[in-house]
């Protein structure tokens, strides 16, 4: 708010040519006229719940008298009754007491500084100073005087769009699954023996490929097919034996395949990787192993990285290599294979005819909570997160989701209720953002902050609610801040009451609320601010056929005071 000067005092110099050190109270109320005040801000502006007053002044020279104390103590009137700041005193160079000194003969320079609560009827108010001059038994009081206008209300326009956050799903239509199996071979061997076929995890891809292989919601994608060999014996026969093994266990794969009638393209859907010698899985199973030359073998394995030299050490081992080629080596004579597919789940839907029939429990809770995102019938999102709280009853997020439709409806009780009982559930920090909601509507900013401290990861929501806190708390740069990435009446707002008049402009007109009631009264502000008297009168035009009341209070309004004619 810029300083004003609100006395500009041609005789002062005269005056003083009238005042002696003699001069009692009557002089020096005669001659109060001379003091000078400089406030700021002026008119006066609500800042948090309180209207702060800063005061520079000046008692002129040869105007105190030495003998004498006066009182001052600002007071804002309205509407017959008065609230006072504080009283601060000043005394002459030879008046008994503790107060500030002021010499007559050059004056004093002097600062004051106080604030008081905010009522609504401070809005049409007069600040007003009074002094009580003092000397020996007497006193006198001086004539009141005018020092501003009213308080200006413009931070009780913040609105109240806090930003509640739901439950989300975790629904994804397209999820992705693998079949894993092993085909274990003979030494120096690529057949794939029946018995491996038979085996438990072949078993199984056989009987999920039977069931649903030609399926429309499955997407088989492909199988990748890893082949090694033990390591022993040469080296380039065991590199060909794993590619032999690599293709065995293609052909064992493509048998069940076509046995269930599964069209692919062999060369695509196969990814053939054969590893030659395993020596990596040899070092594994020995470390897990109860060998009891084992960490001899790990040893050696560290000391030696050429292969050959490594299994030539191992066999000087001889009863120890009998005991590996027994235990370890069999299980790394093999291929693994991993058969890739994608599950599609259900449409749109599918799902909202189902969440909307007597079989809903049929659907995940991660498919009802999604079903409710389908509509914008908030009676209707209500009765799938109510069906979804029935029937996944230890999910938090069915609670906090029916909170936030109650919120919406401004049904402030029961969504206070329903975050309650999530909460109860589960301290997530979604629940805790919208209690700090209910708790702010509700009047108590300090517990709102401490829920939305807690709902940290609950979104950049949780911050813009917390901005909402820091304009009514008169922390209006923290506001700007805490509001990044959001383009709202109330950082428009925040950017006036900061002081940055073009931010608030371009920020205003990015806003949902531009063309609103509120957003062209604002707008008007932000002119007045600027002394742009068109666009003042522009506005509040466009405000005013919105909303015919605002024309009353813009009358009224401190921040026109420059601009009466465009008010009309």
């Amino acid at each position: 708010m810029k300083h004003q000067n609100l006395k500009t005092i041609a005789l002062i110099a005269f005056a003083g040519l009238f005042i002696s050190a003699c001069g009692g109270l009557g002089k020096m109320a005669k001659y109060a006229e001379t003091i000078t005040y400089d406030l700021d801000p002026n008119p006066l502006i609500v800042r948090g719940d309180s209207v702060e007053v800063n005061i520079n002044g000046k008692f002129p020279g040869k105007y105190f008298n030495k003998k004498a104390e006066v009182d001052l103590t600002p007071k804002l009137e309205y509407a017959g009754t008065s609230t006072a700041y504080k009283t601060t005193s000043f005394q002459g160079e030879k008046a008994a007491g503790n107060a500030t000194v002021i010499p007559h003969e050059n004056g004093k320079s002097f600062t004051y500084n106080d604030k008081v609560a905010y009522t609504p009827d401070m809005k049409d108010s007069d600040l007003m100073l009074h002094i009580l001059g003092k000397m020996g038994n007497k006193e006198k009081a001086f004539d009141p005087y005018k020092l501003a206008d009213g308080v200006i209300t413009t931070p009780f326009m913040v609105m109240s769009d806090d930003k509640p956050v739901l439950g989300a799903d975790q629904f994804t239509r397209v999820t992705s699954h693998n079949a894993y199996a092993v085909i274990n071979y003979l030494v120096n061997s690529s057949v794939v023996r029946s018995g491996e076929l038979r085996a438990d995890d072949v078993k199984a891809i056989d009987a999920y490929l039977k069931e649903n292989g030609v399926k429309e919601n499955h997407t088989f994608k492909g199988a990748v097919i890893e082949a090694y060999a033990s390591p022993e014996g040469e080296i380039s026969l065991n590199e060909n034996l794993a590619d032999d093994r690599a293709n065995s266990a293609k052909r064992a794969v493509s048998s069940l395949m076509k046995k269930h009638k599964m069209k692919f393209d062999g060369d695509k859907f196969f990814d053939l990787k054969p590893k030659g010698e395993d020596w990596d899985g040899f070092k594994q199973k020995m470390q897990t192993s109860d060998i009891a030359d084992k960490e001899l073998i790990l040893r050696i394995l560290e000391m030696y990285n050429d292969n050959s030299k490594r299994e030539e050490e191992i066999r000087n081992l001889a009863a120890t290599y009998v005991e590996i080629a027994d235990k370890i080596l069999p299980e790394l004579r093999r291929s693994q294979i991993t058969v890739n597919y994608d599950i599609n789940g259900r449409t749109d839907d599918q799902i909202m005819a189902l969440a909307r029939s007597e079989n809903a429990d049929s659907l995940s809770v991660e498919e009802m909570l999604y079903a409710a995102t389908l509509t914008d019938d908030m009676n209707e999102q209500f009765a799938i997160y109510k069906k979804t709280s029935e029937t996944y009853a230890d999910d938090y997020r069915a609670y906090n989701n029916m909170g936030v439709v109650h919120l919406m409806k401004n049904e402030v009780s029961q969504a206070e209720a329903m975050f309650n009982a999530s909460v109860e559930k589960e301290e997530s920090p979604e629940a805790h953002n919208n209690l700090g909601i209910i708790k702010r509507l509700g009047g108590d900013r300090k517990a709102a902050m401490d829920h939305y401290e807690k709902a940290a990861g609950a979104g950049n929501e949780v911050n813009y609610n917390m901005g909402i806190v820091d304009i009514q708390n008169g922390k209006y740069a923290s506001a700007i801040q805490n509001m990044a990435g959001f383009s709202t009446f109330n950082k428009a707002l925040a950017y006036v009451l900061s002081g940055n008049n073009d931010a608030a402009m371009s920020t205003l007109n990015e806003s949902s609320e531009k063309d609103s009631a509120s957003g062209q009264y604002l707008k008007a502000i932000i002119a007045a601010r600027t002394n742009d008297s068109a666009t003042v009168g522009s506005s509040l035009k466009a405000a005013y056929a919105i909303d015919a009341s605002l024309k009353e209070d813009a009358a009224k309004d401190l921040e026109f005071r420059n601009h009466q004619n465009e008010i009309k």
